[in-house]
């Protein structure tokens, strides 16, 4: 029992000091090896081609200026009651990556470990694992917490993205992209396969993302993808890739009320029926992207374009359509109905580099309607009791400066201009003033 304690906090020793080494790992094998004999060179080549461990990560200070004190914002969280302008850290990555590589160079096992940390806290991002088979090296089998494999704009990193923050329908559909699941993937990994360019993601996921501590119904969410990545269309050097993706899913209903949006309508019908407790309300997304990038020609870097279409229908709350990430209840604490409303919404982006890499024009405009079937004053009408700002559509053309001062920093300068519908209900007659400016410097490593 005395060796067996010895061994795990042997262990635990030795993987505390591999960790807290990691940036003289390499030196600290020069050192143990002697790299002028055979044997030393042979070793350190065995090391290089099979296992890898990789650190990186990347900070987001900012500063942000509202049109008016306590509004709420996609543009990094709400801003407190008496507060107008803030500083803030964004996002604060570090992100651990290991690969145990083959004799053709070819990953065989990935492993991932990511949080963030800011002055609000500390949360785990990505916690997941990739086995790769060996034999075709055409599929990989995923596992943990992971990004949700639906869209464009949700998986592309907020350490790439040109853009401050993703959309507001992004952020309410999919609020941090991630969830617990495993995934399938299909995604030739030889360049002379003739699907080289095709990449097909399938999974199944818990459904509430990380926006709740754990699942809480046992339905899953079935969520896949097909893309064609960016591939040459014309002699000059033009790359198009395009994707398709659905979600198919839903969470359990807990009371027997439940309130449906038809076409048509003008209010929610309401289903008393006590056979509604337990059954699946749906949660089904469909979305079609697309991302077209033309070179400007040496040293000039490049013209982009970018959109994103996704509708569906979504299961939520009365007063907002964010996917919940535990049961909702009511002030009293009582099981809360829920709401099922059709929805759409979009993105278009315009990103330009301005006769140089390092300096870049963007322009974004998208929308979110989080219930297609009203409009505008149809929405606080006498007849319409049940509709709230839950249903109103808003608007946001967001643009901004990227400067890159080198692959390690880059400094942007963005607004969002935001638009809310006019409708007849109380703090919604008007638009809102809920414009931010932010600046931000990203430092990455």
């Amino acid at each position: 029992m005395k060796a067996l304690r010895f061994s795990v906090r042997t262990g635990f020793l030795a993987l505390f000091l591999s960790l807290a080494a990691i940036s003289v790992k390499a030196q600290f094998l020069m050192d143990m090896i002697d790299t002028t004999t055979d044997l030393g060179k042979g070793m350190i080549s065995i090391y290089k081609r099979y296992d890898h461990l990789r650190i990186s990560g990347y900070m987001q200070p900012q500063y942000q200026y509202a049109s008016g004190k306590g509004i709420e914002s996609f543009a990094g969280g709400d801003f407190n009651k008496q507060v107008d302008n803030r500083f803030m850290l964004r996002r604060g990555r570090v992100r651990f990556d290991y690969a145990h590589y083959n004799k053709r160079d070819l990953p065989t096992v990935q492993f991932v470990f990511q949080f963030d940390g800011t002055e609000r806290g500390v949360n785990i991002r990505d916690f997941w694992g990739r086995l790769f088979d060996g034999k075709w090296d055409v599929m990989a089998l995923t596992m943990g917490m992971f990004a949700r494999p639906f869209g464009y704009e949700v998986n592309l990193s907020s350490g790439d993205r040109e853009a401050p923050e993703r959309g507001r329908m992004s952020q309410l559909l999919m609020r941090s992209e991630r969830d617990m699941g495993g995934m399938l993937t299909f995604e030739p990994r030889s360049k002379t396969h003739p699907l080289h360019y095709l990449k097909v993601d399938v999974g199944l996921f818990n459904g509430q993302g990380l926006s709740g501590p754990s699942d809480f119904d046992s339905h899953k969410d079935i969520i896949a993808r097909v893309a064609m990545k960016p591939k040459p269309i014309n002699a000059q050097g033009w790359l198009l890739s395009v994707g398709g993706s659905i979600l198919y899913g839903g969470m359990e209903q807990f009371t027997n009320k439940i309130y449906t949006m038809e076409s048509g309508k003008t209010d929610f019908d309401v289903d008393s029926s006590a056979a509604n407790v337990g059954v699946i309300a749906p949660r089904q997304y469909y979305g079609a992207d697309a991302q077209l990038v033309i070179p400007n020609g040496k040293e000039r870097g490049s013209t982009q374009f970018r959109a994103e279409y996704i509708r569906g229908t979504q299961t939520s709350t009365r007063l907002d359509t964010e996917t919940p990430g535990i049961i909702p209840v009511d002030r009293t604490g009582a099981f809360a109905p829920l709401y099922i409303r059709p929805f759409d919404g979009a993105y278009f982006s315009f990103l330009q580099h301005l006769g140089h890499p390092q300096h870049q024009l963007v322009l974004k405009y998208d929308w979110y309607d989080p219930n297609r079937a009203v409009k505008g004053r149809q929405i606080g009408d006498a007849a319409a009791k049940s509709l709230t700002g839950g249903d109103v559509r808003y608007d946001t053309f967001g643009f901004g400066y990227v400067f890159y001062y080198n692959e390690n920093m880059k400094l942007v300068l963005w607004y969002d201009r935001v638009w809310n519908e006019s409708t007849l209900l109380e703090g919604f007659e008007d638009d809102i003033p809920d414009n931010v400016f932010t600046a931000r410097i990203q430092y990455r490593f």
